[in-house]
């Protein structure tokens, strides 16, 4: 299979890709999320191919353990809700974010400012919807007044914080460096170790991937540059197992053998063991390597990277989050007939945030350019070498 990407996309339809993308894989993971791939088999006669409907169909509201969140149909979850809230605080702060930033102005948009939300169908703060690993932001930095960098500490360790640093490697595009170090400033509020880790390198993941020329191959490599402890030795086992394969039907039981020594959850994804989600140097969470294996496996193919997420299983909405936002940003169409009726389904305008975000990062990276050149003419006068424009 040839991959389906044009490596020479301009930076709106990369940020467009990204975006979009994420909120489809999001959208098409959800209704599977938490289930084995078998179950998933069972449940659908086959794989899944494009938006199903809710696991438990028009039981949904009732239904455990999902009620009462509508979950499919092509609704989006959190992921995509909490990726929207931070292009907001980009569009607010119009400069890089740090952990203050997330204080001043994320939390108040969770707590204060009532959106439209697809699984409930309904009007309501954010708050309401967000898991508990994301409603530790608002206990610990508004409630517990703790300092924003270091509020994530003594949160579950999850891919909470992860599952929306998309924007920050597109506001730092071809430059995984930077994205990573925004992304661990801004994770700081909300997760720490390996979770912390984990939002970092995704961030930087999709910085590279917005590089002209960029290839999953490439992808990989800028990750394994800057990726530390168990993160590393993650995304290296997985990303070596994906290369084998060349669709996702053969890959998905290996990709969750090569990631299992590095996951804390367990086997069984809903009954986690003891050991879940606690700091580690030696750990990973799932769904980074995974999502960056399924976008080897596919060649950077948006349609085949996000399917082979969704029906990976597990944490699979968010697995098909980052999936989606790195064949996005890799310049690999995402199918518009998903995109039209996700759109739809979720009430919510996909390309609004995208527009907005390529219009801060432009400022934001005339605001750097000025920076550094006020930086290389201080250093010129200390006696460095001059600067040259």
């Amino acid at each position: 299979m040839q991959p389906k990407t044009h490596q020479n996309a301009p930076l709106d339809e990369r940020i467009t890709g990204a975006l979009v993308g994420a909120a489809v894989g999001d959208a098409l993971g959800g209704p599977v999320e938490g289930y084995a791939p078998e179950q998933i088999l069972e449940r659908h006669g086959g794989r899944v191919h494009g938006i199903v409907g809710p696991w438990h169909g028009d039981d949904w509201r009732t239904a455990r353990p999902l009620a009462p969140y509508h979950k499919g149909n092509g609704h989006v979850t959190d992921d995509t809700l909490m990726t929207h809230a931070l292009v907001r605080v980009y569009a607010r702060v119009r400069d890089h974010l740090d952990a203050y930033a997330v204080a001043d102005h994320l939390v108040p948009d969770l707590m204060t400012q009532p959106r439209w939300i697809p699984e409930l169908e309904s009007e309501a703060l954010p708050l309401q919807r967000i898991f508990l690993a994301e409603k530790w932001l608002v206990t610990r930095i508004h409630y517990g007044h703790a300092d924003p960098r270091e509020a994530g500490t003594g949160n579950i360790v999850n891919c909470g914080a992860a599952m929306y640093m998309a924007p920050v490697g597109l506001v730092n595009a071809a430059d995984p460096r930077a994205a990573y170090a925004e992304a661990l400033d801004i994770a700081g509020a909300h997760q720490s170790s390996y979770g912390r880790e984990a939002a970092g390198v995704l961030a930087a993941a999709v910085a590279a991937a917005c590089t002209p020329g960029a290839t999953p191959d490439s992808v990989v490599s800028a990750c394994l540059a800057l990726a530390k402890d168990g993160t590393r030795a993650a995304i290296e086992r997985v990303c070596e197992e994906a290369v084998r394969h060349t669709d996702f039907e053969s890959a998905l039981r290996p990709l969750r053998e090569a990631v299992t020594p590095y996951d804390t959850v367990g086997p069984d994804y809903r009954a986690p063991s003891l050991g879940a989600r606690r700091p580690s140097r030696l750990h990973a969470i799932e769904e980074l390597p995974v999502a960056l294996g399924m976008v080897l496996v596919a060649r950077g193919d948006y349609r085949h990277a996000v399917l082979g997420a969704v029906n990976y299983g597990r944490d699979c909405d968010s697995i098909a989050t980052m999936a989606g936002a790195l064949a996005g940003a890799l310049g690999s169409p995402v199918p518009e007939d998903w995109a039209k009726t996700v759109a739809e389904a979720s009430r919510l305008d996909l390309w609004e945030p995208a527009a907005t975000l390529t219009a801060v990062t432009r400022e934001i990276f005339d605001g750097d350019v000025a920076r550094r050149r006020t930086h290389e003419r201080a250093f010129a006068s200390l006696g460095g070498p001059a600067c040259s424009d």
